[in-house]
């Protein structure tokens, strides 16, 4: 089951019109309209569970007031769910820049703000086999490749961008270190798990030896992470040309190109609390240090794109 802060749920409800909230004084900043929202609803990444839940929702509840409810999926679930109409959120974050602007912007939003990167590779059990030989030194790709069967896990490909992220890893590790059916063989062997933010709960059970999570992941379960090189970890603008040599198409048919990992968020036009939700953007975006220190990379954000509310620029 996904993780759902105070059970809270985004079911259809009634809908504050845009025009409503408009009139409602936006105009006059952020902060002047916040007392009409005491909660903001946020449907985000997997990989933002621990960040949002245990970190950055208390922070700005004691700093507004306002109550922060976070539901979390792979981003792929996330646009299906608000395009389906089946989840109605203030605040959507993803954890892949463009897939957000590619689902959502003309029927959703005409903006986003993209506040941090990340890197790609493997979280795992010391005491197992897998671990163990890491540990002393051996190849990752070896000791993948003679895994057993499930010992592996990956986030679903069709439902999250940290699963076509692990595939479009072990294809260009496969170009990388001449390891011919390398990427074919070892996606067929692992474990895909549908809800990422419970990728790690075998490793930790016992029931997987490792994952391919991103780094903020590993230090959120308190797990020895093994860092894929740059060439292939997504974390490196400088390698974005050798990440767009792969590409996986989802099983709805869209495509995605391998690309450096850039987190992003916005408000969406039909939120109950439209202010609220742009607040809280504004303070997941401007927060560096806070995501930092949980295992993101922060160089070079909070980006603008889009026509971004002049609250939500402001930090």
């Amino acid at each position: 089951m996904p993780l759902v802060t105070e059970a809270f749920s985004m079911q259809p409800r009634s809908r504050r019109s845009v025009l409503a909230a408009l009139s409602a004084g936006y105009g006059l900043g952020i902060a002047g309209c916040l007392a009409d929202d005491d909660s903001v609803s946020v449907l985000a990444a997997g990989s933002l569970a621990v960040l949002v839940d245990d970190h950055l929702g208390a922070q700005f509840e004691s700093e507004t007031g306002i109550a922060c409810h976070g539901e979390y999926y792979g981003t792929n679930a996330v646009m299906r769910m608000v395009n389906d109409g089946r989840k109605y959120p203030d605040v959507v974050v993803s954890a892949d820049a463009d897939l957000l602007r590619d689902r959502l912007y003309g029927a959703h939003t005409a903006w986003d703000v993209s506040f941090a990167s990340n890197a790609v590779g493997i979280a795992y059990a010391p005491d197992t086999r897998f671990g163990e030989r890491l540990e002393a030194g051996d190849a990752w790709y070896e000791v993948a490749a003679d895994a057993g069967e499930g010992d592996l896990a990956i986030s679903d490909p069709d439902l999250d961008p940290l699963g076509y992220r692990a595939v479009h890893a072990f294809r260009l590790a496969e170009r990388e270190h001449g390891l011919d059916g390398f990427a074919e063989a070892v996606t067929d062997a692992a474990y895909r798990e549908p809800q990422e933010p419970q990728l790690l709960a075998g490793v930790e059970t016992g029931n997987r030896a490792a994952a391919v999570v991103y780094r903020n992941m590993a230090a959120d379960h308190g797990l020895p992470f093994h860092p894929f090189p740059e060439a292939y970890d997504f974390s490196n603008p400088a390698y974005a040309d050798r990440y767009a040599e792969v590409s996986y198409t989802t099983d709805e048919g869209y495509t995605a190109t391998g690309a450096p990992i850039v987190y992003n968020a916005t408000v969406l036009e039909s939120a109950d609390s439209p202010d609220a939700g742009r607040e809280f953007v504004r303070s997941l975006t401007t927060d560096g240090d806070l995501l930092r220190e949980t295992g993101f990379e922060t160089e070079g954000f909070p980006r603008p794109h889009g026509d971004v509310p002049a609250g939500v620029r402001s930090g």
